[in-house]
């Protein structure tokens, strides 16, 4: 079986989730999504107060090696537990997932293109991006809703690592893209990268 591994990116809040999950949303198990953020390094050595001064916003902050090596065990059609991320607690969950070899794998996450490894295992790959204001807005709408975070700590986050990491990191890897979009909601793209996500599983 031949497996195309799209690549979604874009910074905080541009909207990659809303494009990948519409995409999810189309066509359900027929495709794989799989997220970088739950490649987080796990910090259970350090104590809450520690792990929230990290910087997550930087490469190093994930473990990109195990990523690269699960994307390409998934290629090479083997099953992999792919792990998943507290983000209250700030370290790497006992529950792991089971990700079986498919047709189509997406990866979304907003260091996916700055590694060259990972680059070269997506056969397409696609940035989203948006308004700095918006995306802030959505960055805390997001995290004092489904990540408990107060809003002094998401704006104290943004403007010493989120802010500055995105245009040191993030932004730049624009320039990877086969497909550079105004919005998840961008109708148009989504209508091309169905099309084209049909004609993949359609193959032989």
């Amino acid at each position: 079986m031949k497996t195309t591994i799209i690549g979604i990116a874009g910074g905080t809040g541009s909207g990659k989730s809303t494009f990948t999950n519409r995409l999810k949303q189309a066509f359900g198990d027929r495709i794989t999504v799989m997220y970088h953020d739950n490649y987080y390094k796990p910090h259970d050595d350090l104590t809450l107060e520690q792990r929230q001064g990290i910087n997550y916003d930087h490469p190093d902050a994930l473990d990109t090696d195990l990523l690269v090596k699960h994307l390409e065990a998934l290629r090479a059609g083997k099953t992999i537990a792919c792990p998943t991320y507290d983000f209250k607690r700030h370290t790497r969950a006992q529950e792991t997932i089971t990700v079986a070899p498919s047709r189509v794998i997406i990866v979304e996450g907003i260091l996916i293109f700055q590694d060259a490894r990972l680059r070269d295992l997506f056969d397409i790959k696609i940035y989203v991006e948006a308004d700095a204001d918006e995306r802030i807005l959505r960055r805390v709408t997001r995290d004092i809703r489904d990540r408990g975070r107060s809003l002094e700590s998401v704006v104290h986050q943004y403007l010493t690592t989120v802010k500055p990491m995105h245009y040191l990191y993030v932004e730049p890897t624009k320039t990877f893209a086969d497909l550079i979009l105004n919005s998840g909601l961008n109708d148009i793209a989504f209508d091309v990268m169905k099309t084209k996500i049909e004609a993949l599983l359609g193959e032989a």
